[in-house]
């Protein structure tokens, strides 16, 4: 028996088995987080009943039935268990003061789900559940009773976000591009000033300019004065739970929905539309409620520019120490410092990009290039690019580790054949090892492009903001503003699961952001790896 067990322990069947329960654990615990994201997630999107409590004090609730759980400390006697209460999105912030409301089980009488009960989603103030009573025109009454109220609220919502969607893009584009042209123009006339030229023709003619453009501005703002005002003309009177009454601009609902009375296939097309309108649709309510568009543009956007500005000098750095220098102390040395350098806290290179990049070289390029603007900063302040540059800087040591694993992947044949058949060096370099290298190169970018779409801390000092008003990408030349302030999906998720006032509410938009930025990294890394396979199925010479 001792013989056995020495010899089972000697044949390391122990430590294999110990190595397989680790990795499984591992998967089992990152498949629970995944799993937990998407069950939230994805079901924050799904058109919940609506369900209505009478209560024994006499009052009633309506509202999504979000949870049940036991009282803490509540057995008693009569409940040896302890009492249970179930939370209700309630909604109708405006009137209670709170979104959320627990009830405890035994204060129910009854509960059912009224068919005729409405959600509806406003631009402010959240969700309001209850019933529609009338539609006034201004003072006029033009529908009264919840079933013809209703089918006249359909057609005025959809006119509503039509004019929406216009003040939208009269707004951004129309009042947005003659900002622009306000503003350089107004740039263009200081630097003529500074130039000692603030009397000549070129000034009167560029203020003339603005003249005509004020003008077009103010006759875009009575347009828009206009449309607002027809978005107020249709209110709609709505009724709670309890009777009390609200009168609600029809122009301030996004959308009605009556969930009761939703069949299966309706259901998932709503889910669809929900999910489209979050993608593609700008935040509201300090980010807890609309679409997450900024933050996924400006994500996929820094990681982009981050891969460009990382490749070209880890893959050079590796080169060097791979194919050229002498491998010695100095080099060893080198390599443990790069090493370590993974391992500095990611604040720490944030500090570095505040310090190196916004102030030392955005203050230098805003003192040569752009002297007209100060002391208004353009790139002297935090913007995408230094957000980039710092993100790289982080994944740096990544890129060159990975790049000369895969160099030294390469057969020394292909090196001594290719110099033997007469290549130089560098044509050996581009034409031989490079393309067989290239595989290990990629993955080297899918681990730096999984750290940096997480990456927070560093982006809260060079560039990241809360609400961006213009996304780093436009049709105003240079099209590309490495200048501009970006929303990040990491940040944004901080920012609305720790810094909104009303937690409980945003936490199912946390839950949605969180499962779109693991969707984007699973997107990049499945683009680094279709464009590695191709490239191995290129050079399947290659030994990677």
């Amino acid at each position: 028996m001792t013989r056995e067990i020495k010899k089972f322990f000697d044949s390391g069947t122990l430590f294999v088995w110990f190595c397989g329960a680790a990795v499984a654990t591992s998967l089992l615990l990152v498949g629970g987080v995944l799993i937990l994201i998407m069950i939230n997630g994805l079901g924050f999107f799904w058109p919940h009943a609506l369900v209505e409590m009478q209560l024994k004090d006499g009052t009633k609730i309506l509202g999504e039935l979000k949870g049940e759980e036991v009282i803490p400390d509540s057995e008693t006697p009569q409940f040896p268990d302890g009492k249970t209460r179930v939370q209700l999105k309630i909604g109708n912030r405006d009137l209670y003061g709170l979104d959320f409301r627990w009830v405890d089980t035994d204060q129910i009488m009854s509960a059912e789900t009224p068919n005729d009960a409405v959600a509806f989603e406003r631009r402010e103030w959240g969700d309001f559940y209850g019933w529609v009573q009338a539609i006034k025109h201004g003072e006029e009454t033009v529908s009264s009773g919840h079933a013809e109220s209703w089918k006249r609220l359909g057609p005025l919502v959809e006119q509503a976000n039509e004019l929406h969607d216009n003040i939208e893009h009269i707004r951004r584009d129309e009042i947005g591009d003659i900002n622009h042209e306000i503003e350089s123009a107004r740039l263009k006339i200081r630097g003529l000033e500074l130039a000692g030229r603030g009397n000549s023709t070129d000034v009167v003619e560029l203020r003339q300019h603005i003249q005509s453009l004020e003008k077009e501005y103010q006759a875009h703002v009575d347009s828009l004065r206009g449309l607002t005002q027809r978005l107020d003309e249709y209110s709609v009177v709505l009724v709670d739970a309890n009777g009390q009454e609200k009168t609600l601009p029809v122009g301030q609902i996004v959308d009605a929905i009556r969930p009761n009375a939703m069949g299966t296939f309706d259901k998932i097309l709503t889910y669809c539309q929900n999910f489209w309108a979050v993608l593609t649709e700008e935040p509201r309510e300090a980010n807890t409620e609309g679409g997450i568009f900024p933050a996924i543009f400006g994500t996929v956007m820094m990681v982009l520019i981050m891969s460009v500005a990382v490749v070209p000098f880890g893959v050079l750095a590796a080169f060097y120490l791979r194919e050229y220098s002498k491998q010695g102390l100095i080099v060893r040395i080198v390599r443990i410092a790069v090493n370590n350098l993974a391992g500095v806290p990611s604040i720490v290179f944030g500090v570095f990009g505040l310090g190196f990049f916004v102030y030392a070289v955005g203050g230098t390029i805003d003192s040569l290039f752009y002297p007209e603007a100060l002391p208004n900063p353009t790139f002297g302040t935090g913007g995408i690019l230094w957000a980039s540059l710092t993100l790289a800087l982080l994944t740096v040591p990544v890129v060159i580790v990975a790049t000369e694993e895969g160099l030294s992947a390469v057969p020394r044949e292909y090196r001594e054949g290719s110099l033997a058949l007469g290549a130089t060096k560098i044509e050996s370099m581009v034409r031989v090892i490079l393309p067989c290298a290239l595989p290990g190169i990629l993955t080297g970018l899918i681990l730096a492009v999984s750290r940096a779409t997480g990456e927070v801390a560093p982006l809260m000092l060079t560039g990241v903001v809360k609400l961006a008003p213009a996304l780093p990408l436009d049709t105003h030349f240079p099209f590309v503003h490495f200048e501009r302030k970006f929303m990040h999906l990491g940040f944004h998720i901080f920012d609305v699961g720790f810094q909104s006032p009303n937690v409980e509410a945003a936490k199912p938009m946390v839950y949605v952001t969180t499962l779109i930025l693991v969707m984007v990294v699973i997107f990049l890394n499945l683009a680094a790896i279709a464009i590695r396979n191709h490239m191995r199925k290129k050079f399947r010479s290659s030994a990677i």
